[in-house]
């Protein structure tokens, strides 16, 4: 899209396809158009079949990564300015399929070819005619078809198992929701601003190309939103003691929050620190301190109160943003210390069942997945003739 203004509200002049539907689902889910406001209608418009990528990322290995619409969509939609679209000529659609040509692109000998065409520093991307250039392997259009159909059974279970994880998910905010919800006329209960019990300060600026295997541990925003839970004890990044030196760091009990992002919702949403070493913050998040028990502080954070506190105050635009003034206004419950204990008690049970990598949904996702890109790699393999 261009000319293009108010992605994401509750209504605009047209709707469109958005980064994270393509990032998020090997599938264009269709039932989760996005609206917003263009100056012209005369735009690139999407169809069934089109291969949607991503153009550009933070690590090279998100640039390009696929979804296709496979469902039977409006007129008028549009593609957001993050993506890029692949058609296939009419020439070509007798003898091709876009959802093989679209798990092809998620196999690992397509992504080898895409990494060699990315460019980038600090940010990453890919152009259209390099991607062009790239090849895929066609075999009879009943293969590619029977192939489709393998690699649908396992993603289809997948989903379901997705499905399941939703409910879960719905079944801890619902609880969450509830547990911190009081009574204003309770005594033991105080209503207070963030600012009035504790502390925000801004992270400093660091950059993909600045982290190490080894050194000091470090909190990039970009992680926050994919590795991070309500949680953390390790740092998944670090950065050289030099660097670090020049750094902020969020000690054990400090609340890291995201302070800026691609997308509203994002903003706000906070990970209590736990670990035994202070962590460098990113300057897209700020650090939390205070007195009160860190993992309510994280759980509050995600909660419906809080944000229709702080969503008024998001400053919108290709990012989006909210300064430390502004979360400090928000309003806290602050009931005693052992209920504050008590209730993480019962949400991170709740929680736990969405988020635990060990046992649960998540564990049995994982090994569906792991399942599913063995398959896809032994179906998608292919020998070149030799003349």
């Amino acid at each position: 899209m261009s000319g293009v203004s108010n992605k994401w509200k509750e209504s605009g002049n047209c709707v469109f396809i958005d980064y994270l539907n393509v990032y998020n689902n090997m599938r264009v889910d269709v039932t989760k158009l996005q609206n917003a406001t263009v100056k012209s209608f005369e735009q690139n418009k999407l169809k069934r079949g089109d291969i949607l990528l991503t153009s550009a990322s933070e690590t090279p290995d998100e640039c390009a990564l696929s979804s296709v619409i496979r469902d039977d969509i409006p007129d008028d939609v549009f593609l957001d300015d993050h993506l890029f679209a692949v058609r296939l000529k009419d020439e070509c659609k007798t003898f091709i399929d876009t959802a093989f040509v679209n798990y092809y692109m998620h196999s690992s000998s397509f992504r080898v070819q895409v990494c060699k065409k990315v460019r980038g520093v600090t940010r990453f991307y890919i152009t259209g005619k390099p991607f062009m250039s790239l090849e895929i392997p066609v075999p009879p259009l009943a293969v590619q078809r029977k192939i489709v159909e393998i690699l649908d059974h396992f993603t289809g279970l997948e989903a379901e198992l997705e499905a399941e994880l939703e409910a879960r998910r719905k079944q801890y905010e619902y609880y969450r929701n509830a547990l911190l919800s009081f009574d204003e006329a309770d005594n033991n209960v105080k209503w207070m601003k963030m600012s009035e019990v504790g502390t925000l300060t801004r992270g400093k600026r660091f950059v993909r190309t600045d982290i190490v295997e080894e050194g000091v541990p470090c909190i990039h925003y970009g992680d926050m939103y994919t590795y991070y839970g309500l949680k953390a004890y390790k740092a998944k990044t670090h950065l050289t003691p030099e660097k670090a030196q020049k750094m902020r760091f969020a000690k054990k009990n400090d609340v890291v929050i995201v302070g800026a992002g691609e997308n509203k919702n994002d903003i706000g949403v906070g990970v209590a620190w736990l670990g035994e070493e202070d962590a460098a913050v990113h300057d897209a998040c700020y650090i939390f301190s205070s007195d009160l028990y860190p993992q309510y502080v994280s759980h509050f954070l995600r909660t419906e109160s809080y944000h229709k506190q702080i969503y008024p105050l998001v400053s919108e635009g290709k990012i989006c943003s909210i300064s430390a003034q502004s979360i400090g206004r928000a309003i806290i419950p602050v009931p005693p210390l052992s209920e504050q204990q008590r209730i993480v008690g019962i949400l991170d049970r709740f929680e736990a069942l969405t988020t635990d990598l060990q046992s649960g949904l998540p564990a049995e996702i994982e090994a569906r997945r792991k399942q599913y890109e063995y398959y896809r790699e032994k179906l998608l393999t292919f020998k070149r003739k030799t003349a």
